[in-house]
């Protein structure tokens, strides 16, 4: 019975052992984590006064063995809680990033579009009610396992999640806020 009280501190050295932290971030030159997006980011439509372009985004630290990359732009403040996806693209090559402005404003071969709640495959800048704080605006970036390509175009921010459940190896996110 000598191994029990072996078995037992290896357990607990195992399980007090910090957990290797992950170093995958997700960067914009356009805002500060918190800060407010720019205006030329925001939607062109209901005169919220944008071009609707993409902010540049730069993912770092990503696992070695990430094969593709995913965004995912929601606004938990819009539709009285419900929230408002503004953007889902994966199938990103990490041989495409770090993604220039405007990556996800024009259909492209670089990227797998979503739909988002605008009923489109395309980025949907901010455009909140007039009158409305500025809502938050949640860009997260996804590094997969998955080669571009795997999963069908057209998938909503449910089914993407569902999708990649097995399949993250890691995410970050940084969050802008917009308002009118």
């Amino acid at each position: 019975m000598w191994w029990r009280p072996v078995i037992f501190a290896g357990i607990v050295a195992l399980l007090s052992a910090p957990a290797a932290a992950s170093t995958f971030a997700l960067e914009t030159s356009a805002f500060l984590n918190g800060g407010l997006i720019p205006s030329t980011d925001a939607s062109g439509a209901d005169s919220c006064g944008g071009r609707n372009v993409t902010p540049p985004l730069l993912f770092s630290g990503a696992p070695p063995s990430a094969r593709s990359f995913a965004v995912v732009v929601f606004d938990p403040d819009a539709g009285g809680g419900r929230g408002f996806v503004h953007w889902v693209a994966y199938g990103i090559a990490p041989s495409a990033t770090p993604l220039r402005a405007g990556f996800g404003s024009q259909p492209s071969a670089e990227y797998t579009g979503g739909m988002n709640d605008a009923g489109t495959t395309l980025y949907f800048g901010p455009c909140p009610p007039h009158g409305d704080p500025p809502h938050h605006y949640v860009f997260t970036a996804y590094a997969l396992d998955l080669a571009p390509g795997r999963l069908r175009p057209g998938l909503t921010r449910a089914a993407f999640l569902r999708a990649i459940a097995a399949h993250t190896l890691a995410q970050a996110a940084i969050t802008g806020r917009f308002g009118r």
